[in-house]
């Protein structure tokens, strides 16, 4: 059974930082792709940041180039979201995705081409 458990929310302040992390255990997902997506209340879900697993090919929601940055450890079992200048817009629930079906710029962001999911992890941005 895949797990992916996240961690790293929080509530902090206009301009402040939170770096969000994503453990994968059953699987690497080599081929596929990871990606962090972001829900607000009232909102659908949305994607924030993905990652061509095994390569160095990330994408980005144009809302947050420049601020956030994705990345993987070298082991491929942790995907990260770095999440810098935050904005009150940037608050929401937070979830890793990840799946074996290949990506790319014009696809990372389809919620159905993942299989698994986090448990979502809460990010506040307060004024």
């Amino acid at each position: 059974q895949v797990q992916l458990v996240e961690s790293g929310g929080g509530s902090v302040q206009v301009g402040g930082s939170l770096r969000l992390s994503c453990t994968a255990s059953g699987s690497t997902y080599r081929g596929g792709c990871m990606a962090w997506f972001r829900q607000s209340v009232g909102k659908e879900r949305e994607g924030v940041a993905g990652k061509r697993v095994g390569a160095n090919v990330t994408w980005y929601a144009d809302s947050v180039k420049g601020r956030f940055a994705i990345s993987q450890d070298d082991a491929g079992n942790t995907l990260y979201l770095q999440l810098n200048s935050l904005k009150s817009e940037d608050t929401a629930m937070y979830f890793c995705a990840a799946g074996t079906i290949f990506c790319s710029s014009g696809s990372w962001s389809y919620i159905n081409r993942y299989t698994d999911w986090g448990q979502g992890t809460q990010v506040t941005v307060s004024s």
